[in-house]
């Protein structure tokens, strides 16, 4: 991100000021193919900045009040609103991967605590923006490929094929399967997602189907983006927080005396450009992880109140050395598999489950139960839980299992890190955060 004084300052499209801009100009058919565009220098002058939450109770909940407010701004969103149900249905048809995690922020005070969770879930209002940055984006490296010019790229490989066996092998278990693992399409991919849609199933099955994929990356070659089912696809609506983008900006500039670019700058972008992608990548996952450990430490701090008290919660992870799970505010934490003491459970990989050897009970990811925190440690942001008695469910005898054992006291690392210390067989799916597009 560009320091605040330029990206919150001349570089941002504040109301009622001019900025300097780099436009793309589209026509769109009724099918939501671009039947023609032009990327231009421009001057845009905000009249009137809309929140996504003011657009979403314009346009879903239809409040009176601020359509009267924005009376003069309804129509174009509501056109806008038919426009982004034109773009996606077309991206629809065509493959692209479609997951829909709902993302948590954390709300902190004036001293920097934590006093509320929030979950953000995809709205019309956000959809909008994404629909019209993705053909933008889409159109753009599709012009700078067709003029043969050096640039940088956001690509999204094809899976590997052991990845989508195991995937495969998880869905025969819910009665799912891909009708082929090699060469595969995006569109199997999203025609099970809709399938499972609103099953209970829909959770463990998009976790594990996110995970079996590459992540996106950038390079100076277009490689295609097998996620969003597109040929041609670069970062170009973002340049005052992406450094890509910010070059895909110069290199267009650079083309619209000519068209063209001398032999000479073809020579050392064609030397730059892939030092800048691989560059660019590595700070994206480090700035990934680094967001990934503050919004976790903020939610162990915020979870420190709730020792001792118990909650309902979805198993997000299955390892050989317990269960992570997650309340429904997007806290994560850790079942020890020492603490579940009633069993000796086993974990068998393929099925991302732990099964009691004497009951066989099993717990499942994507299952639900109900835990209760035992303890907090901000220093290594962590979360240990135990696992509550279910109704109906019953607890087995805790007592001696026959075997002379009192279940599990496999070793692991606690906490929302998942990094087993049992041989490496343990298998550890973690928190889905998108990161193809």
């Amino acid at each position: 991100m560009l320091p605040p004084r330029l990206s919150n300052g001349i570089c941002s499209l504040n109301a009622g000021e001019d900025r300097l801009t780099l436009s793309v100009h589209m026509e769109i058919d009724a099918g939501g193919r671009i039947v023609h565009y032009e990327i231009f220098p421009s001057v845009i002058r905000v009249q009137t900045r809309l929140s996504y939450n003011i657009v979403r109770r314009i346009l879903v909940d239809g409040d009176e009040n601020l359509r009267r407010q924005y009376a003069d701004l309804v129509d174009h969103l509501e056109e806008m609103a038919r426009l982004c149900h034109i773009l996606r249905e077309r991206r629809m048809r065509r493959g692209a991967i479609d997951f829909d995690f709902p993302e948590i922020k954390v709300k902190l005070d004036e001293a920097g605590r934590p006093v509320e969770l929030v979950k953000r879930v995809r709205s019309l209002a956000e959809s909008i923006i994404e629909e019209f940055m993705l053909a933008a984006n889409e159109t753009v490296a599709e012009h700078l490929h067709r003029l043969g010019v050096p640039a940088v790229y956001r690509v999204h490989e094809e899976p590997d094929t052991e990845k989508m066996e195991k995937l495969n092998a998880l869905l025969h278990n819910f009665g799912q399967r891909l009708t082929t693992v090699d060469d595969i399409h995006p569109i199997v991919l999203q025609q099970v997602l809709t399938r499972i849609a609103g099953r209970p199933e829909e959770r463990i099955i998009s976790t594990v189907m996110l995970r079996s994929l590459k992540q996106a990356r950038y390079e100076a070659e277009n490689l295609g983006h097998f996620g969003l089912a597109a040929r041609y696809y670069t970062h170009f609506t973002s340049p005052i927080r992406r450094y890509p983008d910010l070059i895909v900006h110069r290199i267009l500039r650079e083309t619209f005396t000519t068209g063209e670019l001398s032999a000479k700058r073809r020579e050392k972008l064609a030397k730059m450009l892939p030092v800048v992608a691989q560059h660019s990548s590595e700070r994206e996952r480090a700035a990934a992880e680094a967001e990934r450990e503050t919004v976790d430490l903020k939610k162990v701090e915020y979870m420190a109140r709730f020792v001792g008290d118990e909650f309902p919660a979805i198993i997000s992870g299955v390892t050989a050395f317990g269960l992570f799970v997650e309340l429904d505010n997007g806290v994560e934490g850790l079942v020890h598999v020492s603490s579940m003491d009633d069993d000796y459970y086993q974990f068998i990989e393929e099925q991302y489950a732990l099964i009691g050897e004497r009951s066989k009970r099993i717990y499942r990811l994507g299952d639900a139960v109900n835990v209760r925190v035992v303890r907090v440690n901000p220093a290594d942001r962590t979360i240990d839980q135990a696992r509550v008695a279910e109704p109906g469910r019953g607890e087995a005898d805790k007592a001696d299992n026959g075997n002379g054992r009192k279940g599990n006291k496999a070793k692991g690392k606690t906490g929302t890190k998942r990094q087993a210390k049992s041989g490496g067989k343990a298998k550890a799916v973690a928190k889905p955060k998108s990161r193809l597009k």
